[in-house]
């Protein structure tokens, strides 16, 4: 019913820039939060950004001032601009969305991407 597509990933030397994106399709009646996780091997999934239907931005502390999350509601996407990035940003990065679906207006329910790799490496 509902598909997310992440995109823009792939190798950057430290101190390079990504922007990825993630755009949402399918059965939409409306999107609330959404935001960015990431998960590094070994590790747990992490919280990088969210952000509101209302532009409304949360940052974990380990990516504000470098990282910048945006979103455009006409087009259901979701964008992280990433910048100064350093190895340990080396992760896997998931897009997730608050969605309510025609099919069940009642609820929210929250979806994620397939992810994409980041790899920040010389």
């Amino acid at each position: 019913q509902v598909q997310l597509v992440e995109s823009g990933g792939g190798l950057v030397e430290p101190g390079g820039s990504l922007r990825l994106s993630c755009a949402a399709s399918g059965n939409i009646l409306r999107i609330d939060a959404m935001g960015w996780f990431r998960q590094a091997p070994g590790k747990q999934r992490e919280l990088v950004a969210t952000i509101t239907r209302g532009g409304s931005t949360n940052y974990a502390d380990s990516t504000k001032g470098r990282f910048t999350i945006s979103r455009d509601n006409a087009k259901n996407t979701v964008y992280l601009q990433m910048n100064s990035l350093k190895p340990e940003d080396t992760a896997v990065y998931f897009c997730n969305a608050e969605i309510v679906t025609y099919s069940d207006f009642r609820r929210i329910h929250a979806y994620w991407g397939q992810g994409t790799q980041v790899t920040v490496s010389s």
